[in-house]
């Protein structure tokens, strides 16, 4: 079989790693890949925007199977598209894609069928937005509308860093703006839980805790995750419960009753607060960097997963898991979030030894006769199974440490909260 995904990050390099190791795997195209991607598959640079190449080459191709990695091209319709032609492809379609493209839908699903998340107001211009601020209470949570990357939420604990926020989501800096969202501050622990669907079997697909914020003991501004860990320590089978009862069956539920059958992978961003499970947003893809900590557990094979979940017969396939702790440090750019320069050599990378159990996906890389260079704000993500936490993080700092590529940053302190406890 001939199989294509969509997207460029290490969330796609680590699905195309994993299906690579499929027997019924014949071939990969990613569209348009990274320098890793480029050591297995076949990188194809298209304008993902216009559909219409994409489909010709899958055509023309015989790509049997089309994975779709990031967010844009779900919220855009791509899956309403490629089926209309007859391509099989995995992923939520555009209606049930709101789940991430507009909070504002989300919000109003959680209202109706009584999903636990953070009261809400929403504004429409800045105005109504800054008057409000005054009246309010801190800290508080501020949020874009739409897509933003992971980065359009702010955490305001007095009104000059709302008042700040509110100017840059209306003022474009994640696109153009209509409204935004003023949320109360949850105070508890996130965790990231991850389920697999076809629109009528649910399954677990994995917990795992990101570290959003760019400096270390979670301090400084958000970004897309500077690393992850997974299992989460906060899951056991009675959160588990409460999850799957008060969050995701009423969402799957309330979907099928507006015509949008749920069929991909969904996350659910979550506050823990004294054990009880809040909704704080939906992803309609893998996480990333959770995605890269979750698959190398995985044992059954993930082409026989994507194939049942499009077909509908999710029932049928048993997903099985190692029982190591997965521990991913992301090696970022200087200066990411904000300005970075792209472009830089990453001169020692071909002289990374990894052993078994150690992975090393690429993020934003593009490889030329020159060698492999950082184009992204996230570049690398280095990923460790042991016995515990501990050695993993260990292992995966000793291992970008031995790079030695004085142009990025990383943090060490990647799943401190259970690790240095």
């Amino acid at each position: 079989m001939i199989v294509g995904i969509i997207g460029s990050g290490g969330r796609e390099h680590a699905i195309c790693h994993a299906l690579n190791k499929s027997n019924n795997v014949k071939g990969i195209y990613c569209f348009p890949g990274n320098a890793g991607t480029a050591q297995i598959a076949k990188n194809i640079t298209l304008d993902l925007e216009n559909f219409y190449p994409l489909k010709d080459f899958i055509i023309s191709n015989k790509i049997d199977l089309i994975i779709v990695g990031p967010e844009q091209p779900l919220v855009d319709g791509i899956v309403d598209f490629l089926e209309t032609h007859k391509i099989k492809v995995f992923g939520p379609n555009k209606l049930a894609s709101q789940l991430e493209g507009s909070k504002m839908f989300t919000k109003n699903l959680c209202q109706k069928y009584s999903i636990p998340t953070a009261k809400f107001r929403i504004f429409k211009n800045i105005e109504s937005a800054k008057k409000f601020l005054g009246e309010t209470n801190y800290p508080l949570v501020i949020k874009a509308n739409g897509l933003a990357s992971g980065k359009g939420v702010y955490i305001c604990n007095k009104i000059e860093e709302a008042e700040v926020s509110i100017k840059e989501i209306f003022g474009g800096k994640f696109g153009l703006a209509d409204n935004l969202l003023i949320e109360e501050f949850l105070e508890g622990e996130e965790m990231s839980y991850f389920i697999i669907t076809d629109g009528k079997t649910i399954k677990n697909f994995g917990t795992a805790q990101d570290h959003k914020r760019v400096l270390e003991g979670d301090k400084g501004k958000n970004t897309g995750g500077m690393g992850a860990y997974c299992p989460s320590r906060l899951i056991d089978d009675e959160l588990e419960k409460k999850i799957l009862d008060r969050i995701i069956n009423p969402t799957i539920k309330g979907l099928n009753e507006i015509g949008a059958t749920y069929k991909g992978f969904l996350y659910a961003g979550l506050m823990i607060v004294k054990n009880e499970p809040y909704l704080i947003e939906y992803n309609v893809r893998m996480g990333d960097p959770e995605c890269q900590t979750i698959l190398p557990k995985l044992e059954t094979d993930l082409l026989d997963i994507f194939l049942a979940c499009c077909d509908q017969k999710l029932d049928k396939i048993e997903i099985r898991w190692n029982n190591k702790k997965s521990l991913c440090v992301v090696l970022c750019s200087n200066g990411y979030p904000d300005e970075f320069k792209k472009n830089v050599l990453i001169k020692n990378i071909d002289k990374i030894k990894l052993n078994e159990n150690e992975y090393l996906y690429h993020a934003g890389t593009s490889v030329n006769k020159d060698g492999i260079f950082s184009t992204g704000g996230r570049v690398l993500n280095f990923i460790c199974l042991s016995d515990n936490f501990s050695k993993s993080r260990a292992r995966a700092i000793d291992l970008i440490q031995s790079l030695d590529w004085d142009g990025g940053f990383f943090r060490k302190d990647i799943g401190f909260k259970i690790i240095d406890k």
